[in-house]
């Protein structure tokens, strides 16, 4: 048989991509069979060898520090800064206090919530909930590119996902794949292709075996589009609707913080503001702001905040249409 030597050279090759070193230690092993008298093994070898070299595999390298796929920052969000209902809170508060006390469930053959999948319209706190979670934690959060990891080159996605998960296994933080329904389409629809189809097998498979600690955050403005094997790999799913009355109340409240003009009716506000996402408020009471500051005023007016609301609405319909 072949050496350790010949062996361990071969896995190297291997690891390192290297075929003609991997083709020149296999031609070496079948020589030394054939020199022991197992022409027949020798034999084989070299067809396996000759097959591997008549199809010659394009090979894409990709730079091994994620620059391009993987945005890194520490985000300071605290959790107060989340305006959702109490129940949608409770269980943010909950996937915390798991991390935290990780240890503790671990000594009782437990393991923490750490696969997340956040579903719902867009604007409505997905991503600033995994900022939160990052500041909490006191981690970084690490953001995956889906619109550069998703390649129309066969194997490229697929390639740039094996390097992500590595990455998750060698670097602490939470680590956000927005736009997760990229990859994560249902495997039966009609228009979906075989490669998506493997690069979504390959997910399962790496967030199933993936050992660290590290928490995972997929979010999806689409969450019908997603396949359903997806939902049981995840410890937690958690769906985002858009504010109700009272989370505008506190939200805009929040906002407006200094400026906010407790002469004028809040509940005025709240009913304008009605159907939006909590992002097109944040947006609405900044641009009140602004214009405050350029009148030299410091109170934000509910004259110009309900003009601003209503500018929203009106681009709401118009996407609509």
């Amino acid at each position: 048989m072949a050496t350790a030597e010949q062996i361990k050279a071969l896995i190297r090759s291997h690891l390192n991509e290297e075929q003609e070193q991997f083709i020149t230690t296999a031609l070496q092993v079948a020589a030394h069979e054939a020199r022991h008298g197992h022409t027949e093994l020798a034999h084989e070898i070299r067809q396996l060898v000759d097959r591997a070299k008549s199809k010659p595999a394009v090979v894409i390298k990709f730079p091994n520090e994620l620059s391009g796929l993987i945005i890194s920052e520490k985000p300071a969000v605290p959790l107060e800064a989340l305006v959702l209902s109490k129940d949608m809170k409770a269980r943010v508060e909950r996937i915390i206090l798991e991390f935290r006390q990780q240890n503790k469930l671990k000594s009782h053959g437990l393991t923490h919530r750490r696969k997340i999948l956040l579903s719902g319209a867009p604007g409505t706190g997905k991503t600033m909930t995994a900022k939160v979670l990052a500041s909490e934690l006191k981690q970084p959060l690490h953001m995956v590119q889906m619109d550069r990891m998703v390649t129309k080159f066969m194997g490229e996605t697929s390639a740039k996902l094996r390097q992500i998960f590595d990455h998750i296994r060698e670097v602490p933080g939470v680590y956000l794949f927005d736009e997760f329904d990229a990859i994560g389409g249902e495997r039966s629809l009609e228009n979906d292709v075989g490669e998506m189809r493997r690069v979504l097998n390959a997910f399962l498979q790496f967030i199933e075996n993936d050992p660290s600690d590290n928490l995972i955050v997929a979010a999806t403005n689409n969450p019908r589009l997603l396949d359903r094997a997806l939902f049981r790999r995840f410890d937690d799913v958690l769906h985002y609707d858009l504010p109700g009355k009272e989370e505008r109340s506190r939200l805009i409240a929040n906002l407006l913080g200094t400026y906010y003009n407790k002469n004028f009716s809040l509940k005025k506000a709240v009913d304008v503001a009605s159907g939006l996402s909590h992002a097109e408020i944040d947006r609405a009471c900044r641009d009140a702001i602004k214009l405050a500051v350029l009148q030299s005023k410091n109170r934000v007016t509910l004259k110009s905040l309900t003009e601003l609301l209503n500018e929203r609405q009106e681009a709401y319909q118009i996407r609509g249409e």
